[in-house]
């Protein structure tokens, strides 16, 4: 079967990665462009005789920008393994989607225009003659809705077409004075037989005149450049005199935006228009001066409640469930060196972290939600005035937000900032917002210490104080690392849109598979690590030294018993007898009854003392553990590091669970559900993680505990996309220094303040 291999390129919000959809079914896969951390979606759809991948590339407005996601487009349209482009355009602003058309067709690549969003169009009037722009490009160009699926098919049998025919240039023409110099120069080069391969002589002077580096790299090496040269500066100068400017770029942009219009007045009418578009009538509220950040301050309070409450009832089904198998499977294995492995390592490490997949689902899912129907950008507007007041850039809201479900796309996000140091700035405030990963963190001490009716508030709390705590570090940070002026705030307001059901699905499900396959490999592998530090080396001293204590409590709570059994046996015998005897001996046994002497209390506690001995010996069994755990690798590595953590109120298990949250935020649970599940005797009444971390921390050092994880650095991977994104070791290290020592500072006043109240 032939492959055919597409790249799908447009504008942002033009609606690539639904069109993607549309035409796959939903095929959409998620990874990353080879050496670079750009996320990269591809799709996939067969044919009778094709096998066709979509490779939907990063949003761009212009080839000649150069952010991370820009560069990536413009080096794959350029050098990429493709067949084929699909320039994706949104027919309710054909004019401006067609400037990068025109930088597209100069390229001189197969190519075909998918005209999407044809039905909102169509309701707002707007008519394009698809077949007349056709023949005026000599480009193939579909009108399409990748909502409604309107010409999906046609698209498809377009591309197979262009694909199986011999290229045919574009005819994208420019000002008069423009082609007469493009004309000069390409006569000049084929009077030299000066030839580019896979270029044609216009392309050839398209590319001088517009002084691209890799046609000029190539020309001023070869002598017919001595030549050349006076020609191209007299070019020049006419292009110069005819737009009335001195820059190659203004020049550019002025003939790209004169073909634009000129095309659109060819093709496109418009038969009715509306005094005021739903999405103007929407923005009157959501972005309103008064109401706007009411309404979002809401919203995000809405997302949070429903993310505790709604996630509660699957998330206690899902804990039920992972006791059930542990108690089922340890019952099945005799060997207690690999039952304590399966049970108290691996079930209760990744079932830990998997009973919180319902909570990071709803997050994810409003976080889409905001992002499809074009709210995000309202957001952004709303809060610029707010974050310049704290030296952040209006468009740093869309990495902060998209922080609070994963800090890597967070710092990728960053990229849109075009000036470095606010780039910068917001990639360090990043760390505050608090990501999915510390979504279990909360959900179980906030489960453990307040009550179900409020948890969901107190969720919602953590999240705008780390963010309140993001606006202070920001401030602190651009008067003293990242001086400098701010970029003026620019994005583009997409209309809005309800949100596809296929395209919300792809997003929370690829992202909740990320999550899945987390817990299923590296935390599979940490929880296995950690059970193992944590049981081995074996104490034999301490086991004998407490199992002969535990012995001799267990054999007087038998002899006890024993007595306790005679007792009642004698009784028994007693009333026996008197139901027996005659009534003359009844009543002097009753006689005798009431002069028998009242039992001793003190015979009457030693008789209920076998309570006080089970309790002992639990709290022996306690002890014990407790004692085998600090001797154990995990309990040395604690006892080192205590003195770090122990003006915060944290024990060396929790400060054992903070170092193995630098990997991954969910193995913060994992290691506190191995370690306290090792560490006490729990029965089925209070078998909850939530139950046991209520009874061995205090609310003080709770608190401060989540105030730590809120602040401190990232996980490794996040890290590592930070160095890459900053391309500094020198601010990596400053973000580990800031973010651990901020952490300490804040979890000390928190802990300390608390103490004082209490």
């Amino acid at each position: 079967m032939k492959k055919i291999t597409i790249a799908l390129v447009g504008q942002p919000n033009v609606g690539k990665s639904h069109l993607a959809n549309a035409i796959s079914g939903s095929n959409l896969k998620i990874g990353n462009f080879a050496g670079v951390t750009v996320e990269k979606a591809t799709a996939k759809l067969r044919t009778d005789d094709y096998a066709i991948e979509f490779i939907d590339l990063p949003g761009l407005y212009s080839l000649e920008d150069f952010s991370a996601d820009e560069k990536v487009t413009k080096e794959f349209l350029k050098k990429g393994d493709y067949d084929l482009i699909v320039n994706v355009l949104d027919s309710t602003n054909l004019e401006r989607n067609l400037m990068l058309t025109t930088e597209l067709l100069e390229l001189n690549k197969k190519i075909v225009l998918a005209l999407n969003m044809d039905d909102e169009a169509v309701k707002e009037g707007i008519n394009i003659n698809a077949q007349n722009m056709s023949k005026i490009l000599s480009v193939s160009c579909i009108r399409v809705s990748s909502k409604t699926k309107y010409n999906i098919e046609t698209l498809v049998d377009t591309i197979i077409d262009v694909h199986e025919k011999a290229l045919i240039p574009s005819k994208l023409i420019y000002g008069s004075e423009v082609e007469d110099q493009l004309q000069t120069i390409a006569r000049f080069l084929e009077e030299k037989h000066f030839t580019i391969e896979g270029l044609s002589y216009r392309q050839i002077a398209v590319g001088l005149l517009w002084q691209k580096r890799e046609i000029y790299a190539i020309v001023h090496e070869h002598p017919l450049y001595v030549e050349l040269q006076p020609i191209l500066n007299n070019a020049l100068g006419h292009v110069y005199m005819y737009c009335q400017c001195d820059e190659i770029d203004e020049v550019i942009h002025r003939q790209h935006a004169a073909f634009a219009k000129g095309l659109c007045t060819e093709v496109l009418s418009v038969s009715k228009i509306k005094a005021q578009s739903v999405t103007q009538k929407i923005d009157a509220v959501l972005i309103h001066k008064f109401l706007g950040l009411p309404i979002f301050v809401f919203l995000m309070w809405a997302l949070f409640q429903l993310t505790f409450t709604l996630g509660q009832f699957p998330m206690d089904w899902i804990e039920s469930g992972f006791g059930w198998l542990g108690e089922t499977l340890g019952e099945t294995i005799d060997n207690e060196a690999l039952k304590s492995l399966i049970v108290d390592g691996i079930i209760a490490g990744v079932g830990s972290v998997l009973m919180f997949l319902p909570n990071i689902i709803i997050l994810f899912l409003g976080i889409a939600l905001l992002e499809t129907t074009g709210y995000m950008s309202r957001a952004a507007f709303l809060l610029d005035g707010f974050f310049h007041k704290f030296g952040l850039h209006g468009k740093s809201f869309v990495p902060l937000v998209t922080g609070f479900g994963c800090s890597v796309p967070a710092y990728m996000a960053a990229r849109t900032l075009k000036n470095k140091k606010d780039r910068l700035l917001t990639m360090f405030i990043i760390g505050f917002m608090s990501c999915g990963a510390r979504l279990p963190v909360y959900v179980l001490f906030a489960g453990a210490f307040f009550d179900e009716s409020v948890a969901g508030n107190v969720l919602f709390a953590i999240y705008i104080f780390g963010a309140i705590l993001g606006l202070i570090a920001a401030k602190i940070l651009r008067v003293t690392a990242f001086k400098g002026e701010d970029e003026p705030f620019v994005m583009e307001m997409p209309k809005y849109r309800l949100p596809s059901l296929k395209l919300l699905w792809f997003m929370v499900y690829s992202k909740s598979v990320l999550y899945l396959k987390k817990a299923g490999t590296f935390i599979l592998l940490a929880s296995m690590l950690i059970w193992f530090i944590s049981s081995y080396p074996k104490n034999d001293v301490i086991e004998e030294e407490y199992g002969a204590k535990i012995e001799a409590l267990q054999a007087t709570q038998e002899t006890q018993e024993t007595d306790k059994e005679a007792l009642t046996a004698q009784k028994d015998d007693t009333a026996q007898a008197q139901e027996t005897a005659p009534s003359d001996d009844k009543v002097a046994s009753a006689e005798a009854d009431k002069e028998a002497p009242v039992a001793d209390p003190k015979e009457k506690e030693s008789a209920e003392e076998g309570t006080s001995v089970e309790d002992q010996i639990a709290a022996l069994e306690n002890e014990k553990h407790e004692k085998i755990m600090e001797q154990t690798y995990l309990g040395m590595a604690g006892k080192a590091v205590e003195p770090f953590f122990a003006p915060l109120g944290f024990d060396w298990k929790m400060g054992v669970a903070t170092l193995s949250g630098l990997a991954a935020k969910e193995v913060i649970v994992s290691t506190l559900g191995v370690l306290y599940a090792l560490g006490d005797e729990v029965s089925e009444d209070d078998a909850s993680l939530r139950d046991i971390i209520k009874e061995n921390i205090s609310f003080a050092s709770a608190m401060a505990f989540i105030v730590f994880v809120m602040v401190y650095l990232p996980c490794l991977a996040a890290t590592a996309v930070f160095y890459k994104e900053a391309e500094s070791l020198k601010h990596t290290v400053l973000l580990v220094l800031f973010t651990f020592a901020t952490a300490w500072v804040l979890a000390f006043i928190t802990y300390r303040v608390l103490l004082l109240v209490a």
